[in-house]
């Protein structure tokens, strides 16, 4: 199951799309034409897209991040190594983003500049001494290369204020599905898995507009036997309905 977020500042999209391929064909096919800043982890099939005119690729800090926990869990407990090195210096990042939340996007990025970008170049200086020293095959030699291989596209977020720092609004929103997934297992075709995108997408875009889903489904499903125009459908779209319009329909 692929998972986009996006949609322009106050109006969230997601969309789920089923495909029995991991393919690097697939992200091209989902987002052909599209032009703007990819925020993805680091998996092989985002390559392609990578190199499309207009599509400006953007690296994850949790997946970077998640691999330097990985690291530092099979070290005996007490025990303080290189793994917690690297995630004290990501706690700094996430520290100034945090402190960003409520800025505008200038705000952010001069806040950036003046405080992310030196622990970046900390964080990089750690990296440039410690990668040669670790075996490859380890998993913290797994960590330190990925986050080398990742590098360009992890520091991109530096150079404007409206990009994110990783994937996580895109991750909390493919969540539900993998809980689900836990309890009834598979679809049973591929029929089944396209149809459980569709209603997903409807879910989670309600969801991310803090708009109580059974609400407006109901509401656009009443409605929907009428709507003639594109007008009409647009009116449906979570962003352009209020509380009492779904709690009165």
């Amino acid at each position: 199951m692929w998972v986009q977020r996006g949609g322009p500042p106050g109006k969230p999209v997601i969309l789920f799309e089923y495909d029995p391929s991991r393919a690097q064909a697939v992200p091209l096919r989902l987002l052909e034409g599209w032009k703007g800043h990819l925020m993805a982890d680091g998996l092989g099939s985002y390559g392609a897209i990578s190199f499309c005119e207009g599509v400006i690729r953007l690296g994850c800090w949790v997946h970077a991040r998640r691999r330097f926990v990985d690291a530092s869990k099979v070290l005996p407990a007490g025990k303080h190594g290189r793994a917690h090195e690297a995630l004290a210096l990501i706690g700094k990042l996430y520290a100034v983003e945090k402190e960003a939340r409520e800025l505008n996007d200038a705000e952010r990025l001069a806040l950036r500049q003046a405080r992310s970008r030196a622990v970046i170049g900390e964080l990089r200086g750690w990296l440039d001494q410690v990668l040669p020293t670790v075996p490859p095959t380890s998993i913290l030699g797994g960590a330190l290369g990925y986050l080398h291989r990742q590098w360009p596209r992890l520091t991109r977020y530096l150079e404007r204020g409206d990009l994110p720092i990783d994937n996580n609004p895109a991750e909390n929103a493919i969540r539900p599905f993998v809980v689900g997934r836990k309890a009834w297992l598979f679809s049973d075709t591929q029929a089944g898995a396209r149809a459980s995108a569709l209603i997903y997408s409807l879910i989670e875009t309600a969801k991310a507009n803090n708009v109580e889903p059974y609400l407006w489904l109901r509401h656009v499903l009443r409605a929907l036997p009428t709507a003639t125009t594109v007008e009409h459908f647009e009116a449906l779209l979570p962003w352009n309905l209020n509380a009492e319009q779904l709690i009165t329909a």
